[in-house]
């Protein structure tokens, strides 16, 4: 443990700031740039939301997700979801005992803390639908009984947004229950060279421990940090600005569903939880800004005609953010 980590206290949300900001340090051992994705990871994990991670092969979305375990005191376990996934693989199923002639609960990998659902629209609806209870209710009903899941528990699901042969898209019902749609781009020219350099030093993605990842913060930092974000104040006229920027998107004429206060609500706890992490006890517009994208992005749909003309999500949120008038 470092000489910071022991002068503070575990439970004071400044070591909880501290330690969740050296997650970034320790990810970064591992994966090369994707900031903008760690940070959105240990949004994630301040409001209790899940993430879905969008990029072409080859990115390191599922390499990003295991670094963040490392860097975790959390169980954590991962699942290929392939079309043959059937829904009782995710969540358990009861077996038979032949020693006690009883049926007995055999838990799923999703009973985890951070559970990795690698290539999830890979899977059909009905084992995507699995999932929705456990991420909204935090738990697993099998056989009429309801079993809690640990806390903290986040699904980081996994996508890729060109290969679309064998895949089922994810309805909007499950999609609304991501607070985050995260892209992980292509790395650039220096990223790149980075990345080549480490693997022909000899670095190894399956061996995480050999690049030095090591844990850095545990539950009670976690539980701490989201504490202090709960009491990150948000003025009346914040309330508003998300308010209106949710509102505008159902009038856009490019979109036929716009953000529903579900979104509304998940934007200011992204916004109270990036403010936290940057040093404030209060919400200002650019946080609100900041984190408009990925808590948007997947919680409205385009017209078909406007998708033609080559108009994106992010376009479209983008000129919301521009229109709508942001408060003094």
């Amino acid at each position: 443990m470092s000489a910071q980590h022991a002068e503070i206290p575990a439970e004071t949300p400044d070591r909880a700031r501290a330690s969740l900001e050296a997650l970034r340090t320790e990810i970064a051992k591992a994966v090369v740039g994707q900031d903008p994705a760690v940070t959105g990871l240990v949004v994630a994990l301040l409001c209790r939301g899940h993430v879905l991670l969008e990029g072409v092969p080859g990115v390191a979305k599922t390499l990003l997700v295991r670094a963040l375990a490392a860097s975790l005191e959390l169980d954590t376990k991962r699942v290929q979801f392939t079309p043959d996934l059937m829904p009782s693989d995710v969540t358990g199923s009861l077996v038979y005992d032949a020693r006690t002639a009883e049926f007995s609960f055999q838990p799923g990998p999703v009973f985890t803390n951070l559970l990795l659902a690698d290539e999830i629209n890979r899977t059909p609806p009905k084992t995507q639908s699995s999932l929705l209870e456990a991420m909204e209710e935090r738990q697993v009903t099998v056989d009429g009984v309801p079993r809690l899941l640990p806390d903290p528990f986040l699904v980081a699901a996994t996508q890729n947004p060109v290969e679309y042969e064998g895949t089922y898209p994810l309805p909007e019902a499950q999609l609304d229950r991501f607070l985050l749609k995260l892209t992980v781009p292509l790395p650039d020219r220096q990223d790149e060279i980075d990345v080549l350099t480490r693997h022909a030093e000899g670095f190894n993605p399956r061996d995480l421990k050999a690049a030095g990842v090591r844990p850095v913060a545990g539950p009670a930092d976690l539980e701490a940090a989201r504490t202090a974000v709960a009491t990150t104040s948000v003025s009346p006229e914040i309330t508003g600005y998300v308010v209106d920027i949710c509102r505008a998107t159902r009038n856009s004429p490019s979109l036929t569903l716009g953000v529903s206060p579900r979104g509304a609500t998940a934007l200011l706890c992204t916004a109270r939880a990036w403010a936290w992490l940057t040093g404030r006890d209060y919400v200002i517009p650019d946080d609100v800004k900041a984190l408009a994208l990925p808590t948007l992005r997947h919680r409205i749909q385009l017209r078909p005609e406007a998708e033609m003309e080559g108009v994106t999500a992010d376009s479209v949120i983008t000129s919301v953010l521009s229109h709508v008038p942001v408060p003094r």
